[in-house]
């Protein structure tokens, strides 16, 4: 059996994507003062939804409990900190890091409103797990068919 391999067609659409894809990145980095590119802490959210709350999971590794504020309105949820960057100076030798440092704000609107008052925020081994209850008009309710 003969090997047939595929052509590659030239699509200036794809270098387009690519250049669009090299300018964001460069675009979302910022400059610092000793002209080495940071990037922005921005951290993943995980969202799963049950019969009558949602689960949201984060991970915020090495923040305490006082560089986290989190907020509820309708459905809308907010969860905002900072990231510090450790100040020491390293004076020779060789340094690497990818970490991430800084401040940032995650909004995500939910499929359904929640009650304020009751949600429930837990922090443990750099794990955020909020638990936020439905409200009774977001819960569906089965509605039972008459046979006459």
């Amino acid at each position: 059996m003969e090997l047939i391999r595929k052509r590659e067609v030239w699509d200036p659409f794809n270098l387009l994507n690519d250049l669009q894809t090299d300018i964001n990145r460069v675009f979302n980095r910022s400059l610092t003062r000793e002209n080495s590119w940071v990037r922005n802490f921005n951290p993943a959210v995980e969202i799963d939804e049950e019969k009558d709350k949602f689960l949201v999971h984060t991970d915020l590794p090495g923040l305490k409990k006082e560089d986290l504020e989190i907020s509820v309105k309708g459905n809308l949820l907010t969860i905002q900190g900072e990231r510090k960057n450790k100040s020491e100076k390293r004076s020779e030798g060789y340094h690497y890091s990818e970490c991430s440092y800084g401040s940032f704000s995650r909004s995500v609107e939910l499929p359904a409103e929640v009650i304020a008052d009751k949600v429930n925020a837990t922090y443990k081994n750099g794990v955020l797990e909020i638990v936020l209850p439905k409200s009774e008009n977001a819960q569906k309710k089965q509605i039972d068919i008459k046979v006459e």
